[in-house]
């Protein structure tokens, strides 16, 4: 029976377990969710009652040999506007392109994230079909070194300059910053530039994990020590010994598993469900959030004793809008890394499209400017890509009106130029120590800290350097 009001979504899927994970996940966001089991019973229901009120449909990839490009052509020869999504176990960039070329309006990975369904559900319901305003769960590979990370603005490189500083030792680093910041890509960085890049890093979604589960997946089980328990399990810090860890979105993890996160860290050892004695482990630790940790410690949902031992060395990604003079840099990166993925060629782009990236305020910073060029390339034609390929970003822009980021671009000089901001919020021109400070806290982060090659690129003696940052108040980490 439909209900008024309640957003309907069609899962295709023939597993159990996997239709009420889904329909658990999509009830939070206030869905309902209907199942079919194969592409004929998915086709036949999209004719009934039910079907005509979908606002979604999500197809679950359950076998290898299933082609979901001829359902997704199939649902758009009966319902050309409804989103379609596509679940697969395939961490393939060349399956999203498959079905974003036959029509998909977004591609989702397992294991699901529970946030990530939820934004790629709600997006369907703001009318953003095709937009590149939705990430994308398929990621491509971020580079490792610190000298290939892209950005000159001095806030940026300041905290790549604390986190090259930080690789050397064994202390954990917390990094915050919005989501989409490439707070893992800082994170991959750090192992990289470590005495541990040899060994494994470990990544973890705490966010993803089911808080049961939380304890089980970090920390390992034996066999039988719970219902269901029917092998022995190797956490996730048994699997990083001797490596590093990363916790992203590390906020989420219920307090009972920070307890033993706290163990872990002050006395080396983790004690796996069921197990008689802790086992010892040697693993350096790198957490993420995009939440402040002050404001969950007030709330009670964070454990203060274990902020103070995460946040041995903490940095600050800043957002994309705060430093959109890395723009054309990283639209060159990302468009030439986009370039080897299977069936994806070489594309230039345009002088227009790229003032439209430029006047767009990026709410998911580089992984969405990352997701609209990937979407942008996969279904371009040309050579270059042009503003008619970001139609979603330019719609964007357009509904903020006169007030938006188009009138005040030329209402104003440019206000950053190879990272180093020149103007005043009102227009008028910085003063010089300001802009002075700024170019030596770009050339600390640019050369990692380097002392010596920071004075010789800019022409002066160490005694000169270290004189201007007492002058100017820089600490030596900037």
């Amino acid at each position: 029976m439909v209900r008024e009001g309640v957003p309907l979504l069609m899962l295709i899927d023939d597993e159990p377990a996997q239709r009420r994970l889904v329909s658990a996940l999509a009830a939070r966001a206030g869905w309902r969710t209907i199942f079919a089991s194969d592409a004929e019973t998915a086709l036949a229901t999209l004719g009934t009652q039910d079907g005509m009120q979908l606002n979604a449909v999500l197809i679950d990839q359950w076998s290898p040999d299933f082609d979901p490009a001829d359902l997704i052509g199939d649902i758009h020869a009966q319902r050309p506007a409804l989103p379609i999504l596509v679940l697969t176990a395939h961490n393939s960039v060349a399956v999203a392109v498959q079905a974003m070329r036959a029509g998909a309006t977004d591609y989702l990975s397992k294991p699901i994230a529970p946030e990530r369904l939820l934004a790629a559900l709600n997006a369907t319901l703001e009318g953003n079909v095709r937009g590149e305003l939705r990430p994308l769960t398929e990621k491509i590979s971020a580079p490792l070194a610190f000298e290939d990370v892209v950005g000159a603005a001095p806030q940026f490189r300041t905290a790549l300059a604390i986190a090259a500083k930080a690789a050397r030792a064994r202390v954990p680093v917390l990094i915050e910053g919005e989501s989409g910041v490439g707070k893992d890509v800082v994170a991959r960085a750090i192992h990289a530039a470590s005495p541990r890049h040899k060994q494994a890093m470990v990544t973890v979604n705490c966010g993803a994990i089911p808080a049961n589960l939380v304890e089980s997946e970090l920390f390992g089980h034996e066999r039988g020590a719970f219902t269901g328990a029917f092998d022995r399990h190797v956490g996730k810090f048994l699997s990083a010994d001797m490596g590093t860890i990363f916790l992203d979105e590390v906020s989420e993890m219920p307090l009972d598993a920070q307890v033993k996160l706290l163990r872990v860290l002050q006395d080396g050892e983790v004690q796996p469900i069921g197990a008689r004695r802790p086992v010892h482990v040697d693993v350096r630790v790198i957490a993420a959030t995009n939440k402040k940790l002050s404001d969950e410690i007030e709330a009670g949902r964070f454990r203060e004793d274990l902020y103070y031992r995460l946040n041995v060395v903490q940095l600050t990604v800043p957002p994309l809008r705060e430093r959109m003079g890395d723009i054309p840099a990283l639209c060159r990166h990302l468009l030439a890394r986009i370039a080897t993925q299977p069936g994806l060629r070489g594309l230039g782009l345009t002088d227009d499209a790229l003032a439209l990236l430029m006047q767009h305020d990026w709410p998911g910073n580089v992984r969405q400017l990352q997701n609209a060029l990937f979407r942008a390339a996969v279904l371009c034609e040309g050579d270059a890509l042009t503003p008619h390929d970001f139609p979603q970003v330019a719609a964007h822009i357009l509904s903020r009106g006169a007030s938006g980021p188009r009138q005040r671009a030329a209402a104003t000089p440019p206000r950053e130029a190879a990272g180093i901001t020149l103007f005043e919020g009102d227009g008028h021109v910085r003063q010089l120590a300001e802009i002075e400070a700024d170019v030596i806290r770009l050339a600390i982060g640019h050369y990692r800290g380097r002392m010596t090659e920071v004075a010789r690129r800019l022409g002066i003696g160490r005694s000169t350097l270290y004189r201007k940052l007492a002058e100017l108040g820089i600490d030596n980490a900037a």
